[in-house]
């Protein structure tokens, strides 16, 4: 018997979450989550990442396990020019794009006051030009044809004063209900993730010491997934997974801000 998981495609009416999925930084973390969720659901993919080598591989085992189309598209979305090329993916009414993740990011763990901002820049263009371009262009397309799914992956993160990173999540988040309300009416729905910590290669990858935080908080990616598509099927406008974390995203709104940077001050100690 074959382990081919055969998708299923679903109605046009059964749900939002249908045609062709557009997720950046799909080989790795929540992007590859999403790419294999969205994949069980029946949809194809474009997949947008910097390494070739694992984008090829990724897509090859999607398309093997899942029965589905994989476009891949190689592409540093800190380059102008690559973000360029993935909004013009994007529009493309030939072969368009219904659901897009906009999940490409990178750790931050550089101080504020460093004299070198060659990472902070980097950054910004990953995570907030490359977001703004990208969903702005999948906005307009989706709009036009009257339904349409934009994912913005921004953190809890964004709701406390935890650096650079933060501060960026927090633009994202915020840039993320704004373009919400923005579509309200259109047939087309913005949903914004605000994951905790989840098992990924992130941390790692920035040099994050992760040893302090307790193993009752990390999540698994697809978990985060899965109730953030949920999420976006019940028509709501942001996610934030698993119950622990809603609770403490709540604390971080609407707690005292002197209580909310004291404890933000000890989660910093514990990942210097």
């Amino acid at each position: 018997m074959s382990s081919t998981v055969r998708r299923q495609r679903p109605r046009p009416e059964a749900t939002v979450l249908r045609g062709r999925g557009l997720v950046t930084g799909g080989t790795s973390g929540i992007g590859l989550a999403f790419a294999r969720a969205l994949a069980v659901r029946g949809c194809d993919l474009v997949l947008v990442a910097r390494d070739e080598a694992r984008l090829t591989k990724t897509a090859e085992q999607l398309k093997w396990r899942y029965g589905v189309e994989v476009e891949t598209l190689v592409a540093d979305l800190s380059r102008t020019e690559d973000i360029h090329r993935v909004a013009d993916r994007l529009t493309d009414e030939d072969r368009p794009v219904e659901i897009l993740v906009n999940n490409a990011g990178k750790g931050l763990h550089i101080p504020l006051v460093a004299e070198e901002t060659e990472e902070h820049e980097h950054a910004v263009d990953l995570m907030i030009r490359a977001v703004l371009v990208l969903g702005a262009a999948a906005a307009r397309a989706m709009r036009g044809r009257g339904h349409g799914v934009v994912i913005n992956v921004a953190s809890v993160a964004s709701l406390i004063p935890m650096g650079a990173y933060s501060a960026i999540k927090s633009w994202v988040r915020t840039y993320s209900d704004s373009l919400a309300l923005e579509l309200a009416g259109t047939g087309v729905r913005v949903m914004t993730l605000l994951p905790g910590w989840v098992r990924t290669e992130f941390h790692e990858r920035a040099g994050i010491r992760t040893g302090s935080i307790p193993d009752v908080l990390w999540l698994e990616a697809d978990r985060v997934v899965e109730e953030c598509l949920a999420d976006v099927e019940k028509g709501r406008v942001r996610s934030v997974p698993s119950k622990r974390f809603a609770a403490l995203a709540f604390l971080a709104e609407h707690a005292p801000r002197p209580l909310v940077r004291r404890a933000t001050a000890l989660i910093k100690g514990g990942r210097a």
